[in-house]
């Protein structure tokens, strides 16, 4: 009896080391996700300001700004997906607590990002309005 209890103590400590590994390298990840997109933007950013020195450009700081929040919203996903982890093996409250709050920025943060980006590209599928006509037209 007690060689099962031992057996599944330490399956149990190996479940758990693995979890909260597994976790931890999610959260790197993340970090990493995070990292990338601020770089991408500022690059993007950088590269937009070039181009309007040069020319003018319509929509693209919205464009970037959607992009980002793609990046963050995946950000969210995967934190969450490691907080689900270690809730996993260990459940306190506070890790509870942090998982609902997690949950329900990632959804807000979701719905409200999806709604932009359906707005936007309504906007850009929407045909560009005719300018008006450069003579007066007068019924004869």
């Amino acid at each position: 009896m007690s060689e099962a209890a031992g057996f599944l103590g330490g399956f149990e400590a190996v479940v758990r080391q693995t979890t909260l590994s597994l976790a931890t390298g999610v959260e790197a990840i993340c970090a990493v996700i995070v990292g990338y997109a601020v770089l991408e933007t500022l690059w993007q950013l950088a590269a937009q300001h070039r181009r309007r020195a040069q020319r003018a450009g319509a929509g693209s700081m919205e464009t970037l700004r959607l992009r980002l929040g793609h990046w963050l919203a995946l950000v969210l996903e995967l934190l969450l997906a490691a907080d689900i982890l270690k809730t996993a093996v260990a459940p306190t409250w506070d890790d509870i607590g942090k998982l609902a709050a997690i949950a329900g920025i990632r959804t807000a943060l979701n719905y409200f990002l999806d709604r932009e980006v359906r707005e936007e590209q309504r906007l850009q599928a929407a045909p560009p309005a005719l300018p008006p006509h450069p003579l007066p037209h007068h019924p004869p």
